[in-house]
């Protein structure tokens, strides 16, 4: 750094200087370059953030700090130049903007739950949940390492973008670079993203039902009984309510929790793989983060949260999944006749509270106009109607209505949660906090550490309604959901004694504390694929808790029959792995991307000795269809989608055609399902039945409409779906009982392929050296940059492809060896 240079630095309020950058004529060139001599030149003017930040091979940044304040700098800047546009674009949603700059009648979707509207509504939606009143709590309960992080993260994302906006980083960010909507952030950005996140699994299920939500216009007093509405439902042919009511969820993980007694080394081993979205914020971003000399932890997170949601240190790793709780209740009301706006309550009717929002949106034309609505609120949270396969399920009336209390707008625990695990100790104070904080919202957690047992928990944020109360405090539509979302209460909303119960231990009022919730530690494995608690680990059944944090003695999905069967089958040597039983690194491996398919296994052999002799089989419209080839197709599949693989995409279209039907249906199982032998019932596939053979011939005849060949091998039809070049990805679908999930939402054959855009997301597999260091190695499997023009757009994406595991560099051994390292140096400077 020359003189003329530190001059012109002393003028502006930030230096970004950056140094070595190795090898790697792809890497990013540090901005400006320098020479590291910064410090000499700072003289008297006060530091606010000084941070390095070195990325190795694919991107992966390594944050070292002095203060959270600093890492949530570096986080900011790192997050911002992989991923400017799609922060930017999330940056509109929660403010409420997306139909100022993209248009009212403009697609948003939510595709982690479901979620689909248009932009005039999600700006409704948005407005009146992410206000400034609801994310006061999640602002002002948080710890200082929180806010400091945060504020740290605002500043370093406006660092990187206002060398955009000069001109800086030519070629990169084209989607939204020169777009008006390309935003600073503010600090309240911070906090409304960290509530959108929170109510992922509960009220943004329901944005269209709360934006829209109006009082009757005319007198309407006739109210349905449930019998009309599950009538109405079976009509229509609705199998199921989008999530979180439905059997396959839109988001879901798996992981295992792995210690000696099922470990071949004798040491701990982690497993996380959540199923997350290709697309929007959902995605997850890997950082290695280490503040002062006592912080240090190495995962992913959710784009925007400058902590560690999933990861692992040298004293403890862990994983999540998708918890089958329900994070909110319905209230029904019963209101005056005379007026829809206010409801009974302890015998007196009570005034809804109300709020005028005006949305500015872009009109056709180019000018801005406006958009007004009036939204309500009861004292238990918004008003919303909903519809299933279009049937009113819930209805505002002349005489009843529906709310919703959602238990994670009010869990102002959640960062503190994350961060305090982040700074932990040990294994012992992860699982310690897990309960005192009891800030996690929705997914199971899995825990081990080196010499350390496996750990299990559903400790997570749930209404305290208890069984009892359920059946209390029930509605006239209580049945409708009791057949729809089995657990799920509709519940009272006229009495007091209908609200949330509160157990002593709960940190907060209105949930259940650590004791009512499900925990299991086990010297062997635990496991969660996203069915319920119930049988983490097999031996011992999890029993008697509220039906509305799960199910027991049901029967499992078959990727949790996977889960548990893949570890059966190691533990007693029946896999076909070589070497001693138990797990390593290396089997897990092997063992976690392996393609292979629980239907297949149960049901091939039958179906084809069943169907195939004859040729045709009729169709359900009652056409017959040519089945001969495709049998020929499917003897000689190896019975997986790995890359090589031919055929199998004929038994998925098969088995899609068959996963409505309910378990218990006597046309799909012949065995039923045995509660004390949950991993391997429901068996043998009823192949007699009518449903199952027309189920073969619509897979078969799908697959003959399409352009894709039977003998077509899943490395020429299931590719990436959000990358410019193919790239063929491995792995199917949960409902055929696949493990290693490659999904396309939705499901579309009309251009020759599967685009996967859902999926394995974020990989870890951990175990500890015997120095104690943590031995890492997984993948982000859509990689890291969401820029076409980034290295590290794709590069992962491509190892992952040819299951080339990659490394996780944690010490500083490994970080300097890296061939492709590149370092920042990051220093702020207040203004004289």
């Amino acid at each position: 750094m020359n003189p003329k240079q530190a001059i012109q630095l002393a003028l502006i309020p930030f230096i970004l200087t950056g140094c070595l950058s190795n090898n790697d004529p792809s890497s990013p060139p540090p901005l400006p370059p320098g020479d590291g001599s910064e410090t000499e030149l700072v003289g008297d003017r006060q530091t606010l953030y000084r941070a390095t930040l070195r990325r190795t091979s694919f991107g992966i940044p390594h944050i070292e700090a002095d203060d959270f304040s600093s890492l949530g700098y570096a986080y900011g800047y790192a997050q911002a130049e992989d991923n400017l546009c799609l922060l930017a674009e999330d940056t509109l949603t929660i403010r409420g903007l997306r139909s100022r700059y993209l248009g009212p009648e403009g697609p948003y979707s939510i595709p982690s739950n479901g979620a689909s509207t248009t932009n005039l509504n999600a700006d409704f939606f948005w407005r009146t949940t992410l206000t400034d009143e609801a994310i006061a709590p999640f602002k002002s309960n948080s710890d200082p390492e929180v806010l400091e992080a945060s504020k740290g993260y605002v500043d370093g994302f406006n660092r990187y973008l206002s060398e955009v906006r000069d001109g800086q980083h030519p070629g990169r960010h084209e989607a939204c670079r020169d777009k008006e909507w390309l935003f600073a952030l503010e600090e309240q950005d911070m906090y409304r993203r960290y509530l959108r996140l929170a109510v992922l699994a509960s009220s943004s299920v329901f944005v269209d039902g709360i934006a829209t939500a109006q009082p009757p216009e005319t007198t309407d007093t006739t109210l349905p009984t449930a019998e009309d509405l599950l009538s109405a439902l079976e009509g229509e042919g609705s199998g199921s309510l989008p999530f979180p009511f439905s059997a396959e969820l839109p988001i879901g993980s798996n992981m295992y929790g792995l210690s000696a007694e099922a470990s071949r080394t004798g040491e701990s081993i982690l497993f996380g793989n959540p199923h997350f979205p290709w697309e929007k914020t959902e995605r997850l971003y890997l950082a290695h983060l280490k503040v002062g000399g006592e912080t240090e932890i190495m995962g992913a997170a959710l784009y925007g949260l400058p902590a560690v949601l999933i990861g692992f240190n040298e004293h403890f790793a862990w994983s999540h999944t998708v918890s089958t709780a329900y994070r909110f209740t319905f209230y029904e009301l019963t209101l005056n006749p005379a007026d829809p706006t206010q409801y009974l309550y302890e015998g007196e009717y009570v005034d809804m509270e109300s709020s005028d929002i005006t949305i500015e949106v872009l009109e056709e034309d180019g000018t801005v106009g406006e958009r007004t609505r009036t939204l309500y609120r009861s004292k238990y949270g918004p008003m919303l109607t909903f519809e299933a396969a279009g049937v009113p399920v819930l209805n505002w009336s002349s005489l009843k209505a529906y709310t919703l209390r959602d238990a994670n707008a009010e869990n102002d625990r959640l960062l503190n949660q994350f961060f305090r695990w982040n700074q932990a100790d040990s294994f012992e104070e992860f699982v310690d906090l897990h309960a005192s904080v009891l800030g996690v919202p929705w997914v199971n957690t899995v825990a081990t550490g080196p010499g350390q047992q496996a750990y299990y928990g559903d400790v997570t944020v749930v209404p305290n309604v208890p069984d009892d109360k359920a059946t209390v405090c029930a509605t006239a539509l209580s049945p409708v959901f009791d057949q729809l979302a089995p657990g799920l209460p509709v519940l009272d909303g006229s009495r007091a004694d209908c609200e949330w119960d509160s157990d002593p231990d709960a940190p907060a009022a209105g949930i259940f504390g650590p004791a009512n919730l499900p925990t299991l530690r086990r010297d062997d494995w635990v496991h969660n694929c996203n069915d319920s608690y119930w049988v983490t680990n097999p031996e011992e059944p999890l029993t008697g808790f509220a039906a509305i944090i799960g199910d027991e003695e049901t029967a499992r999905t078959l990727r949790t029959r996977k889960c548990m069967q893949q570890v059966q089958d190691r533990l007693d040597g029946t896999d076909g792995l070589a070497g001693s039983l138990g797990f390593d690194l290396a089997n897990l491996q092997s063992v976690v991307l392996n393609s292979s398919l629980l239907s297949e296994e149960l049901a091939r052999q039958d179906v084809l000795d069943a169907y195939c002799p004859s040729g045709t089989l009729l169709s359900s419209s009652g056409q017959p269809v040519d089945i001969s080839a495709a049998c020929e197709v499917l003897r000689q599949w190896d019975g997986t989608h790995n890359l090589d693989s031919v055929g199998g995409h004929i038994w998925r279209e098969f088995w899609r055609g068959i996963d409505p039907l309910p378990v218990t249906s006597p046309d799909k199982w012949l065995t039923p399902f045995d509660p004390n032998d949950p991993v391997n019932t429901p068996a043998n596939l009823n192949v007699a039945s009518p449903l199952i053979q027309a189920a073969f011939a619509d897979g078969v005849q799908r697959i003959q409409d399409s352009p894709i060949a039977l003998d077509a091998a899943v490395r020429d039809i299931q590719l990436s779906g959000i990358h410019d070049t193919p790239i063929p990805i491995f792995g199917g679908e949960g409902f055929e009982g696949s493990f290693t999930i490659a999904s396309s939402r939705p499901n579309d054959l009309s251009d020759g392929r599967y685009d996967v855009n859902y999926g394995n997301s974020y990989i870890q597999t951990v175990t500890w050296r015997e120095n104690g260091t943590p031995k890492a190695e997984g993948f982000v499997t859509y990689s890291q940059s969401t820029d076409p023009a980034s290295p590290y757009f794709k590069d992962m994406t491509q190892a992952y492809s040819e299951k080339q595991w990659i490394a996780f560099p944690y010490t500083e051994e490994a970080i300097r060896s890296d061939p492709n390292l590149v370092e920042y140096r990051l220093v702020e400077l207040a203004r004289d």
